[in-house]
């Protein structure tokens, strides 16, 4: 079984893990009203999701 010789120290682990991180998520502008919205998901704004009505949104 491979067993590291020596202490990995922090600088060395942490530039390691420099790629590790999670990216931003994408914005896409609503269709209907042009607000962002994330991809695959009801708009916020208008509530609505593919042409379709699927969210009662108050202020509307």
């Amino acid at each position: 079984m491979a067993v590291p010789k020596k202490r990995v120290s922090k600088q060395r682990k942490r530039k390691r893990r420099t790629h590790d991180k999670a990216a931003l998520a994408r914005t896409y502008a609503c269709p209907r009203c042009g607000d962002p919205k994330l991809d695959h998901r009801v708009c916020p704004n208008c509530g609505y999701y593919g042409g379709e009505h699927v969210l009662e949104v108050s202020g509307e």
